[in-house]
Formats: structure tokens, C-alpha cells, sequence
């Protein structure tokens, strides 16, 4: 029998240490609730190049999109506006820049126009998205969320937190997923800061949880072994800020894997298909609970039939929450 190929998409917009070092609760609270997702990245990142008297000096100067702006004339620069700050005035900077992890430098003429200095650089410094929260350790207050990394759009490359913030959010309408289109929660951002991001991995954003600790009755945290095909719920929120319970059926289990598609589901809950369509991108940390145990969190959908989705054991995501 030929294996079906399916591809997937994120459904939101490693090293070992010894498990003793780790010391997550055995009872957590569990998510459900949509944030609003505000990083502010390490550098400025390269997202696009133009043309200036034509010609493209960022080209000339061997720079990609993708790099990251470290450092002008080799002081360091995190934001747009230090960017700016620091080329005032010149014709020509050298830049240091980072690619792949590898540092390295480069000389860019600059254009003055009108006072302006033109790089034939576009610049991305922050973004913002929705996603869902995953759940909260009330005896370290670190909260995991997403079940995978943030990416540029862009770029598709992960972003390295400077510093960033989790907040409140609304869900205000719902684009349904079809057959290969995923759809989307839309929602309202709050200005409202519930937590800290202090890291972007491939197992989710990871932080401090700052507000009041949510009144939720606690979970146990179901190790791998624990984990059951069969009957589930994840728990979400698709109108405003009520969060739901939808049921899911198990099909298949990772137990070995140690990314975030350990866990392939479907949705059995007609109420949720009828509303969403299936897994949507912004339900990405949505915990999945089987039991009394929580699982694992909603990662990805599959793009031929979203009412299929993947997601991760809680146990990765409280793992990375846990490293420093």
C-alpha cells in the first residue's frame, strides 16, 4: 500500500539534559486561552532588498534576506531605530551581520536623499501574531504556548527573542479551512500583558506568566506512555474569549520522536467542523486532554484534509519550557 503524502503548515498566522535537572510539576494548568504575541528580535532582520539609481547595493554587498543586522560601524543595534541612528550622515557602513549562525561583515554605500539615508534594505525589527496558550506551571509560573517555533513570513526563518510579550486577545470571526487552504482565527489584540517571552524554539514560545494564575482545576502531566489512541478533546477558544472543549479521535502516535508531530489526530466533533472546518492557524497550543491527563498541544494541520492535525507531547514542550 502507497503511503499517503501530506503537507503541512503551522497551524497558527536539541540537546538532552538529564531528566533529574528538570523539575516540572506533575499537575499543570491547562491552557486554552487565545494570546496575542508581540517579539521584539535579537538584531534587525534582513526581509527585502530594492533597487536605488539602478542599482542594488545590498546585493553588491553580498547581504541575503534573512541575515540579521548585529552591529553598525561594530556597535551593536536591536531595534529600526537604532538602525537609522547609527547611519545618519554616512555614505558607507560596515555592517555585521549573521547568517546561519556564522558572523560576518560587509560594507554597504549608502544614498542620501532629501536627509534620508537609503540602504536598499527592508528591515523587520518585531512581530505580532495570535496563537493559543498550552498551559502554565503554577509552582514556577513558566507557561509554554504554540507547540512550535515563530517564523519571519518573510523569510521562514526563526526568530531570535530580544525580548517580547504574551497578552489577551478576542476572537472576532473565524475563516473556515478547506481542502487545501487553511484558515484562520481573527482576533483583537489586547494591550493587557500576561506574560514574558524569553525564548523561540522549535517546541514553542516559553516564558514567565505574570497576571493572576487562571482559577482551572489541574491536569497531571501524561508522560508519552500514557498517551492512548482513541478518544480526546483539545480545548480552544473560536468566539470571543470562551474556551471550549471539542472531542478528537488518536490515529497514530510518535513515542520515540522528539519534535512536535507526535501526535496525528482527527477532529470527530461536528460542531467544531461546521465552524472552523477543521484545524485552523491560530489554534497552534491548544492543549489536547485525554482523560485526566493533559497530552500534548495542536501543532499543525494537514493542508488535504484539515480535519486532521498533529501535536506535540506536553512532555517536550515542559522540557524546553524547563532549559535555560
Amino acid at each position: 500500500m502507497k503511503k499517503a503524502k501530506f503537507s503541512l503548515i503551522l497551524a497558527l498566522l536539541i540537546f538532552s539534559i538529564p531528566n533529574s535537572i528538570l523539575a516540572y510539576s506533575n499537575y499543570i494548568i491547562p491552557g486554552g486561552e487565545n494570546i496575542g504575541i508581540e517579539i521584539k528580535t535579537k538584531g534587525v532582520i534582513v526581509v527585502g532588498t530594492y533597487e536605488i539609481d539602478g542599482i542594488y547595493p545590498a546585493d553588491q554587498a553580498g547581504i541575503k534576506k534573512g541575515d540579521v543586522i548585529t552591529k553598525v560601524d561594530d556597535i551593536s543595534v536591536n531595534s529600526i531605530d537604532e538602525l537609522i541612528n547609527n547611519i545618519k550622515d554616512s555614505s558607507n557602513v560596515k555592517l555585521t551581520l549573521k547568517r546561519n549562525d556564522k558572523e560576518f561583515t560587509t560594507n554597504l554605500p549608502l544614498k542620501n536623499e532629501n536627509g534620508i539615508s537609503k540602504t536598499g534594505l527592508y528591515v523587520k525589527d518585531s512581530i505580532t501574531g495570535i496563537g493559543t496558550l498550552s498551559y502554565i506551571d503554577p509552582a514556577t509560573n513558566i507557561y509554554g504556548a504554540l507547540g512550535h517555533e515563530v517564523l519571519e513570513s518573510n523569510t521562514g526563518k526563526m526568530l531570535e527573542v530580544k525580548d517580547g510579550k504574551i497578552t489577551s486577545s478576542t476572537v472576532t470571526n473565524i475563516d473556515k479551512s478547506s481542502i487545501g487552504i487553511p484558515g484562520s482565527k481573527n482576533a483583537s489584540i489586547d494591550d493587557i500583558k500576561n506574560g514574558i517571552i524569553n525564548k523561540n524554539t522549535s517546541s514553542g514560545i516559553f516564558g514567565l506568566y505574570t497576571s493572576n494564575l487562571p482559577n482551572k482545576a489541574k491536569y497531571k502531566v501524561a508522560k508519552p506512555k500514557d498517551v492512548k489512541t482513541g478518544i480526546a478533546k483539545i480545548l480552544t477558544v473560536i468566539k470571543n474569549k470562551e474556551i471550549k472543549e471539542y472531542t478528537i479521535n488518536i490515529i497514530k502516535l510518535d513515542n520515540k520522536s522528539s519534535n512536535n508531530k507526535n501526535i496525528l489526530f482527527e477532529i470527530t466533533d461536528k460542531d467544531l467542523i461546521d465552524k472552523t472546518g477543521g484545524i485552523v492557524q491560530g489554534m497552534s497550543g491548544s492543549p489536547i486532554i485525554q482523560g485526566d491527563y493533559i497530552i500534548g498541544a495542536v501543532t499543525h494541520v494537514v493542508v488535504e484534509d484539515p480535519t486532521k492535525g498533529y501535536g506535540i507531547f506536553i512532555t517536550n514542550m515542559l522540557e524546553e519550557g524547563e532549559r535555560d
